[in-house]
């Protein structure tokens, strides 16, 4: 699978439905009680990929009013990795799929800080 074919196959409109936007509600009205509590809206989106190998990022972006730097996102990856809402084993199987490929192993990497309104968590999906 070259590189064009995988940023054509997930384009941002596609990996919108794989993590629909509004997920990000739903995780934070399990968290607080209430969505509107949630500092940052989570998207998924394309980064690039190599032999057998899709790499995506868990993007968090600050919502208005709200300060994302404030927010202790260095612990996410653990937490995206176990939370049922999320679910992220599922995501990467439709990852997976949608790729016609079988998911050998899959990792979030550490939270990094594009900018202030802007927090990366890496997603390494291994392709068998």
């Amino acid at each position: 699978m070259t590189q064009q074919n995988t940023q054509s196959l997930f384009s941002d409109e596609r990996c919108d439905e794989l993590l629909p936007r509004s997920r990000s509600d739903e995780f934070f009205e399990a968290l607080f009680g209430d969505p509107a509590e949630g500092s940052y809206d989570i998207v998924l989106r394309h980064a690039d990929s190599g032999a057998n190998q899709l790499r995506f990022e868990l993007q968090l972006h600050q919502r208005p009013g709200h300060c994302l730097v404030c927010n202790l996102t260095y612990g996410l990856p653990e937490v995206f990795s176990r939370h049922p809402i999320l679910n992220i084993n599922e995501l990467v199987g439709r990852i997976g799929e949608a790729a016609q490929s079988t998911v050998a192993d899959w990792r979030l990497g550490t939270t990094s800080q594009r900018s202030s309104e802007v927090h990366v968590i890496p997603l390494t999906i291994e392709l068998g």
